[in-house]
């Protein structure tokens, strides 16, 4: 078996997956093209272990453990992407940035404060800068 076959077809493939990967903005297709890539990498695998003519089959096992990593994958990946399309109604890939670090950092003053009793609360604004009592 010629190896340039499979090879070439693998390389394009994988193009196709990055250039999927870098150029698209819905995370579906996002997920869809990382698919392309990890299975030109598969076919690669399994052209090399037939033209290798490996006895252990190294190419084929690494192949099934591959699969299995992308099928764990697209499942987590499709049920990130369907709890932030409920959440926020997009999965456009740029409009998600509620997580990004934004580089301000929250004033002292504009912190709420963390009890829920307001006779606690009232009761520490009206302490001293030291926080003791007299």
């Amino acid at each position: 078996m010629h190896l340039g076959y499979p090879a070439v077809l693998a390389v394009l493939l994988f193009c196709v997956g990055l250039y999927g990967v870098l150029a698209r903005r819905n995370a579906i297709l996002v997920l869809m093209s990382v698919e392309l890539m990890l299975n030109a990498v598969n076919l690669n695998l399994v052209a090399f272990d037939v033209w290798l003519r490996d006895t252990l089959h190294a190419g084929q096992a690494l192949t099934l453990f591959t699969i299995t990593i992308a099928a764990a994958e697209i499942g987590i990946g499709l049920a990130i992407v369907l709890l932030v399309y409920r959440n926020r109604g997009t999965s456009d890939v740029d409009k998600l940035t509620d997580l990004a670090d934004t580089g301000t950092e929250p004033d002292s003053d504009s912190i709420a404060p963390t009890t829920d009793n307001a006779a606690e609360t009232a009761a520490d604004q009206a302490l001293p800068a030291g926080g003791q009592t007299a």
